[in-house]
């Protein structure tokens, strides 16, 4: 499936659903997606499973035909990382990048934020070549840059 063959975002399967809620095969499927993208293309080595998916809601954005999520997110509640709900593991496959298909992505894992914990922010540790992308959806800096896993990152905040 190529970039112009892809159902537009409103054609896409968008699920939001809790770990418990994921079936074994999306599951599997989704740690593909985030192993291709983090581990494979970035290079990336972290533990990915880090143990915060359990108290995370999950979006995956499923096509017709394709056996991993063309994008995906994790919305990690309050707590957890942060005091604040923040998100996570944003990535979108290869199929998908340049397709607007990740801002699409993050403004649904914004909105359902909003809904799930009203009247709080979202923090993220955002990579900082992405922090352009994320100052459009409404995210500003907090800190200076710094490493995680071996990749420059900045933490911002959503209010």
């Amino acid at each position: 499936m190529t970039s112009s063959s892809l159902p537009s975002a409103a054609e896409l399967n968008w699920r939001w659903c809790a770990f418990d809620e994921l079936s074994v095969h999306e599951l599997q499927n989704i740690y593909m997606a985030r192993q291709q993208v983090f581990s494979l293309e970035q290079q990336c080595i972290y533990l990915d499973a880090d143990g915060c998916d359990e108290v995370s809601f999950h979006l995956a954005a499923w096509a017709p035909g394709h056996r991993v999520p063309l994008a995906y997110s994790r919305l990690v509640a309050p707590g957890v990382k942060y005091a604040e709900p923040s998100i996570g593991r944003v990535i979108t496959t290869s199929a998908a990048r340049g397709t607007g298909l990740g801002r699409e992505l993050v403004r649904r894992t914004i909105d359902h934020s909003t809904r799930v914990h009203p009247g709080l922010g979202l923090r993220i540790s955002a990579q900082t070549r992405l922090e352009a992308f994320y100052a459009e959806l409404g995210f500003a800096p907090t800190g200076e840059p710094y490493m995680e896993d071996g990749i420059p990152h900045t933490e911002m905040w959503r209010a």
